[in-house]
């Protein structure tokens, strides 16, 4: 974007572009966040100026347009080049920055999802722009069915490099599992298992799961998904005190078992600083016991029975009995997931990504700017 005029203000840069937008530019904004070869190194997207040795009354010597207004160069007192600064670049930041997360979610309860719409062939998400129609489909729905994945361990690791890489946990990197009664977890049980999202113990929750079928010769064990986007727009429209309140009260969630005790603690339902929704976290499985101040303790056990009714709701769920081959994607911050009790063998495999992983291919694909 081009500037049309500019000004040196004794408070800072008025800038005027082509379409008419204005805005100032503190001069310690501006200096901060050069883009010179001292200041900056394009190659890493690190910041070179040691900030806090700046004046904080730092100004320009001089100011020109160039090339047509595409630019302007600025000559600071501690360089000894002028320094370029793009037109679309300050017009960038024009605004008070918001932090961007995932794109707009596409919000569905189990009368408004199509299967079409997060089914995707896995030899297509290794193809070329495979990996943009995959994370579409996470971003818009939370979730993806992979079809068509080789019965093997492998075909985890080939999706999961494709989103990031597979994370660490105590139940190892990659893992298969099926019923076991020594695992100190009821995701190792052929009981139903409630919707609910995964390490509500753990400070960072991961992001993605990532669940194959290698195997099922059984009867039951029909997978669940619900939108805990969709469940929480209902409570924020039906009761928005109890919706503000699981927004601020924190719940406490524990693994205890298998030689560790791991707790974290956040609210159920957790914002970006611009209001809105970022993560949901439910799992009465793992919620440890503690002791509120009233209102509070009363407020939660309101709002649990709320969200957890319309969790195991069917006209909230997708359910589906997953076949050999098929896998399961989805946002862990945003979907719930469970499983129908079953009789028989039903062999998975499965990861988790970290969400800064998944955050960070949303970008790359450009489906976040």
């Amino acid at each position: 974007m081009k500037i049309k005029s500019y000004k040196l203000n004794t408070d800072g840069l008025a800038v005027e572009w082509t379409n008419n937008a204005q805005a100032r530019f503190s001069y310690f904004w501006l200096r901060d966040n050069a883009r010179d070869p001292v200041s900056f190194d394009s190659r890493s997207y690190q910041r070179e100026l040691f900030t806090a040795m700046l004046p904080a009354d730092i100004r320009p010597e001089h100011a020109a347009l160039a090339k047509n207004g595409s630019t302007i160069h600025i000559k600071w007192p501690d360089l000894d080049d002028a320094v370029s600064y793009d037109g679309t670049f300050l017009a960038a930041y024009q605004q008070p920055t918001k932090t961007k997360d995932v794109p707009p979610p596409t919000l569905w309860d189990a009368g408004s999802l199509s299967h079409t719409a997060i089914s995707i062939d896995f030899d297509h998400c290794l193809a070329d722009g495979g990996t943009a129609a995959l994370l579409k489909r996470l971003a818009d729905y939370g979730f993806a069915l992979v079809t068509g994945c080789p019965l093997t361990r492998r075909s985890v690791t080939d999706i999961t490099q494709k989103l990031g890489y597979i994370r660490e946990t105590i139940f190892g990197g990659l893992w298969e599992f099926e019923a076991n009664a020594d695992m100190a977890d009821s995701a190792y049980t052929p009981k139903e298992l409630r919707p609910h999202t995964d390490s509500t113990y753990s400070i960072d929750a991961p992001g993605l799961q990532v669940l194959l079928c290698l195997e099922y010769d059984a009867t039951g064990g029909e997978s669940i998904m619900v939108d805990g986007f969709a469940v929480a727009q209902k409570l924020r429209h039906d009761n928005p005190a109890l919706y503000d309140a699981l927004s601020r009260i924190e719940v406490t969630g524990i693994y205890k078992g298998d030689g560790a005790i791991l707790t974290a603690s956040r609210p159920i339902l957790r914002h970006h600083k611009d209001g809105t929704l970022q993560q949901v976290t439910f799992n009465n499985y793992d919620r440890e016991t503690i002791m509120l101040a009233e209102p509070d303790m009363t407020q939660l056990y309101a709002g649990i029975r709320y969200l957890d009714q319309l969790f195991n709701d069917p006209a909230y769920q997708w359910r589906y009995q997953l076949k050999p081959g098929e896998m399961l994607i989805f946002d862990n911050w945003r979907l719930l997931h469970g499983r129908g009790a079953f009789h028989g063998k039903r062999r998975m495999a499965g990861a988790y990504v970290n969400r800064e992983d998944y955050l960070s291919r949303l970008k790359t694909e450009g489906l976040v700017a």
